[in-house]
């Protein structure tokens, strides 16, 4: 593949990201991206024959950029896993930063699927990939029940992404760690650890 190829198809994933994330995928149609995107509409349907294509490359954009987000969170609470179930959620207080953040990609594009689709089941496997990482480390920390665990950090995850993109008030990442916090030590079955947040 040319360099000049790449940088088109980079370009039109790039222009629709922003704008399917801004706008929805159901509020941007094809002729949007190509107008933004700056290249023919047969260069577009090139690289993604279909729209479902292009969104689909969307959500697996959106799924390496969250993951890499919550890894990294989770890393530089420290080398212990029950620290980093509560330090992966330092994750939302970057997502929730001023700057156009509209929650989380992955529920607002299930919200405008159709279930059973393949936009659908791609939002289905993002979330279920995050929740068997959180699974994983929560059976290393010695959760008695790991996967009871990574559920509710994974519900309280989602109601944090929505909560930023709601209401960015400054209680509601604290308010999220101190409530993961809660959650991971009694599911530990270990003295809270005060004044942690992560």
């Amino acid at each position: 593949m040319g360099a000049q190829t790449a940088n088109a198809r980079d370009r039109i994933l790039a222009t629709a990201c922003d704008l399917f994330y801004a706008h929805g995928i159901r509020g941007v149609g094809v002729d949007r991206v190509v107008a933004e995107s700056g290249v023919a509409k047969a260069t577009l349907y090139s690289h993604f024959p279909t729209k479902a294509d292009l969104v689909i490359a969307y959500l697996q954009a959106a799924d390496n950029y969250w993951q890499g987000q919550l890894r990294a969170a989770a890393d530089a609470a420290g080398p212990d896993p029950g620290d980093q179930l509560v330090g992966l959620f330092a994750a939302v207080d970057v997502a929730g930063e001023p700057g156009g953040f509209r929650g989380c990609p992955f529920l607002n594009t299930a919200a405008e699927s159709t279930p059973g689709s393949a936009i659908h089941q791609a939002t289905v496997a993002h979330k279920l990939a995050v929740r068997v990482w959180i699974r994983g480390l929560a059976e290393s920390a010695g959760s008695r029940d790991p996967a009871g665990l990574a559920r509710a950090l994974t519900l309280l995850l989602d109601g944090a992404m929505s909560a930023a993109a709601m209401d960015a008030g400054p209680d509601v990442p604290t308010t999220v760690a101190v409530t993961a916090r809660t959650l991971v030590d009694a599911a530990l079955a270990r003295p809270p650890k005060p004044g942690r947040r992560r």
